[in-house]
């Protein structure tokens, strides 16, 4: 979440360049620390100058909140390079640095080194050039400190990187104002878009004048212009989400122009609190803020006109709009409590922004179910099951050595058990117990895993002359133990008995371990379920998922459903109307429904017409409507989806133990292009269905993983382990398959939105006129572009962007000429299939061709320069914006 923090708090911050390069010392989640002096080059070892005394505080991102945060130590920084002077005499610093390993896809090649542990790039990785330009300044200078010429290069360097993402925020801009549809908008709405870009970028401008102010009213600064743009600054919160709102809002509502409006003020909601002054620094939802985002309802006037003149389309009252930032600040914390940290800043304001959209605007019956499902199920998932599934989660945690131990052999009856289990008295009084001994405290090493600690064994111990045993004066002595006596004034030994005693058990300290180290508090959520048996436990386990499980099919079958069929079918019940829109072609099945007068329940479509062939629609459309009939087609459309499913996953299976995880990734990718690109122009509508109920699924799905309860979150979370990358370790969802699907999606559901309906009776508003290349560019991103650069760019990656990162020329090449054919492919099957197309995208082959370069140009810059957003979501986005705009 974007921090509420104000330019006062910014100065106080240290160094953020100090900190950024300390922060390269770190492995996530522990910190594995380095002292300079076991860097194996000289060049690579630095010296913090002037923070000997001063720890290390904070550091203020400067308007993101993506930043890492800092590495405290225990004790401030020595003087010397390690930190401490006995490390000169370390044990390692005279070995020789071990041989590294090159980068995996480029073995035996000059490649630069990936995890060199060094706060400065190395000379490998910053490239002949800046190897040229170091050797030079240490011969013209050999006092100039070798960091201050990285510090200017990789500054530089970020500027240029972040001069990118602008522009491309700017194309993007120029894109849609060319779009025709759009154009028709301007004279509209064109009076408030000004206003917006004028209060945006007022607001972007004053803030360093605001933290310059700041810094003088506390007192003379060392610096003329005291204002520094950190290394970690990430301007994606700040981009993406008001823009890419406005964009996409001005190509899709061309029909509804009163869906601009509620856009623009979203877009407000989504500019970084720091930039608006706060009355109060620590308020979630402060005033002038609040009052900023509703600035777009005094400025103009037009959206009442456009309301009044379009009553039939979705519309929103201006008490609605004045309510936009506060349900968006909520839906943002809670969406922050769900996901944690497994989306960033930018992510979360995005995914807020298109739920308001979905909940306010949803008006095609496909939106309707995409309501239902997200709004619907999610918040009485979130009502019903938010506490049981906290409570699963804390008592998988616990592990089974740790339970109590059944006393007796004796078992109690099972309505007796289930009595204890559920009574609420004993619950009570578990957690508002003072006993705070072994129960309450656990080591830091505690896992599942761990066994118990031994009892210590009965010892055998033989006593000598005077020996009596500890604590025991009762055992039998010698009769002349005290009487012989050496000649030279030593005793006569006693006799000797051998008798098994227990040694003294010292009690063990609940607080603190053997070694002095304070134990690890048990926490309040698990100390009630340390009095439970592992039967216990286990049962327990069971009743949770039962309670979740039935939750579940209650919102399904008693919530959703009678929503969906009086909303989004009219009226018709919805386990019905899907039988009949699947299956209703069969004549076996229709004659089944007509003899068992069933017909009021199920919809059947209407026969075909021998006369209205729709030959205008395309030779495609002709055999899908007259030849196998629509509900047919959609069968055999499943039928393939299922052969798809069933041969990717035996590819992964058989590449399980050959390649590495990102190769195996990419098959999911292929297998994504393969099942939408050659099916979706023949039935956008129901490939829109099964997106959104597939979505659902994986929802539900990682939910149960994540809620660790049986029987269903183990056998996820081991299918899914070979599959995850370093993202899905940001936080408690696994968010690449979800993305992968939400980034195919998206184009979709955006252009289906911004196109009209058609169809009759029962199946009214599920068939789509006209189509568009916009449809397919997700998956053509996700499954081919993204495949292509990373396939080609780990293999043959030699050269990387002046600016840094991982991403490599070769691979961003790779990348645009993928899109490219995809693009040429989607536009080509488009024209072959003779699917009537929009209006402003009947273009020649050379325009198209030419359109199709600049987008997948345009796509290939955002993918290698993004960095605050997951490109499996933000760059199908950029692309759906391009292709719709420009047309191909």
């Amino acid at each position: 979440m974007t921090e509420h923090l104000n330019p006062e708090l910014s100065q106080d911050a240290p160094d953020s360049d100090e900190q950024q390069r300390l922060r390269r010392l770190s492995r996530s989640p522990h910190p594995y620390h380095h002292h300079s002096s076991d860097l194996p080059h000289p060049a690579e070892r630095f010296v913090l100058t002037g923070r000997a005394n001063k720890p290390i505080e904070a550091d203020n991102d400067f308007l993101s909140s993506t930043v890492y945060p800092p590495i405290v130590k225990d004790s401030t920084q020595s003087t010397s390079d390690s930190g401490s002077e006995a490390d000169d005499e370390h044990l390692w610093k005279g070995l020789p640095a071990p041989k590294p390993k090159p980068h995996k896809g480029l073995r035996g090649l000059n490649e630069p080194l990936s995890g060199t542990s060094t706060p400065l790039d190395s000379s490998v990785a910053l490239g002949p050039d800046v190897t040229r330009l170091k050797e030079k300044t240490f011969a013209a200078d050999s006092t100039l400190e070798p960091r201050l010429v990285f510090e200017v290069i990789r500054r530089r360097r970020i500027i240029a990187r972040r001069a990118t993402e602008a522009g491309i925020v700017l194309a993007l801009g120029v894109m849609v104002a060319s779009n025709p549809e759009v154009s028709k908008l301007l004279p509209i709405w064109g009076r408030d878009i000004k206003l917006f870009a004028f209060s945006y970028t007022s607001l972007i401008v004053l803030y360093p004048l605001r933290v310059v102010a700041v810094a003088y009213r506390k007192g003379r600064p060392s610096r003329l212009i005291p204002l520094e743009i950190p290394a970690s600054f990430d301007p994606a919160p700040l981009l993406y989400p008001p823009a890419i709102t406005l964009f996409v809002s001005l190509l899709v509502f061309p029909s509804n122009p009163a869906g601009v409006l509620p856009n623009i003020v979203l877009s407000l909601c989504s500019i970084p609190q720091k930039l608006i002054p706060k009355v109060d620094t620590y308020a979630t939802f402060d005033t002038v803020a609040w009052m900023f985002t509703c600035l777009p309802l005094m400025w103009g006037t037009s959206y009442l006109d456009i309301s009044i003149r379009d009553l039939d389309l979705p519309r929103i009252s201006e008490e609605t709009i004045t309510l936009l930032y506060p349900l968006h600040q909520t839906l943002c914390v809670v969406l922050h409590y769900l996901t944690t940290t497994s989306l960033l800043t930018a992510e979360l304001q995005l995914l807020s922004i298109a739920l308001i959209n979905v909940l306010l605007l949803a008006y095609s019956p496909q939106v309707q179910i995409l309501k239902a499902l997200l709004w619907g199920g999610g918040l009485g998932l979130l009502l019903l099951c938010a506490p049981v599934i906290s409570w699963g989660i804390a008592l998988a945690r616990v592990p089974k050595w740790r339970f109590r131990r059944v006393s007796s052999s004796h078992d109690p009856p099972v309505l007796k058990s289930l009595t204890h289990l559920l009574s609420l008295r004993r619950l009570k009084n578990e957690l508002l117990s003072s006993n705070f001994g072994d129960a309450i405290y656990e080591s830091g090493e505690s896992s599942e895993q761990e066994a118990p600690p031994p009892k210590r064994p009965t010892r055998i111990r033989t006593m000598g002359m005077g020996e009596v045993p500890p604590g025991g004066d009762s055992l039998p002595s010698s009769p002349t133990a005290n009487k012989a006596v050496f000649a030279n004034g030593h005793s006569n030994p006693t006799r000797r008995h051998t008798l098994p005693y227990i040694d003294n058990v010292v009690r063990r300290n609940a607080t603190h371990t053997p070694s002095g180290r304070r134990k690890r508090a048990t926490s309040m959520t698990v100390r009630p379920y340390l009095k439970l048996t592992q039967t216990q436990a286990s049962l327990r386990k069971w009743l949770y998922a039962g309670y979740v499980y039935t939750c579940i099919l209650a919102i399904i079958f008693l919530g959703i459903r009678p929503y969906v069929g009086q909303v989004a079918l009219y009226g018709n019940e919805a386990i019905g109307w899907a039988l009949g829109y699947v299956f209703g072609n069969l004549p076996w099945f229709r004659f089944q429904t007509v003899h068992a007068n069933l017909e009021s329940w199920i919809c059947l479509p209407t026969r075909p017409d021998e006369h209205n062939h729709q030959c205008h629609l395309g030779w495609v459309q002709h055999i899908r409507h007259n030849d196998f009939g629509e509900a047919n087609t959609r069968i055999l459309i499943g039928a393939y989806w299922l052969a798809i499913l069933v041969v990717g996953l035996m590819i992964v299976f058989r590449l399980k133990d050959i390649y590495e995880v990102d190769t195996r990734r990419k098959v999911f990718h292929f297998m994504m292009v393969g099942m939408l690109l050659p099916v979706t122009y023949v039935d956008p509508a129901f490939a829109a269905l099964a997106l959104a109920l597939v979505l659902a699924i994986f929802l539900i799905l990682d939910l149960l993983r994540a809620s660790q309860l049986p029987p269903l979150s183990k056998p996820i979370a081991s299918f899914l382990a070979p599959y995850v990358d370093g993202r899905d370790f940001r936080g408690p969802v696994v968010i690449s398959h979800i993305f992968l699907l939400i980034g195919c999606a998206i184009p979709l559901w955006l252009t289906l939105a911004s196109l009209p309906r058609t169809g009759s009776g029962c199946l009214a508003g599920w068939e789509v006129p006209t189509r568009e290349v916009s449809m397919v560019s997700g998956v053509i991103c996700v499954g081919l572009g993204d495949a292509a650069a990373s396939l080609i760019g780990r293999r043959y990656g030699h050269r990387k962007w002046f600016w840094g990162g991982g991403k490599s020329l070769e691979g961003s090449v790779a990348f645009a000429v993928a899109v490219f054919f995809g693009l040429a492919a989607a536009s080509a099957w488009l024209r072959v299939g003779g699917w009537p197309i929009t209006g402003e995208q009947q273009l020649s082959l050379i325009t198209s061709a030419r359109n199709a370069g600049m987008c997948a140009s345009m796509a290939s810059l955002t993918e290698s320069v993004l960095t605050g957003g997951n490109d499996n979501v933000i760059v199908p986005v950029v692309l759906w914006t391009c292709v719709k705009s420009l047309g191909i």
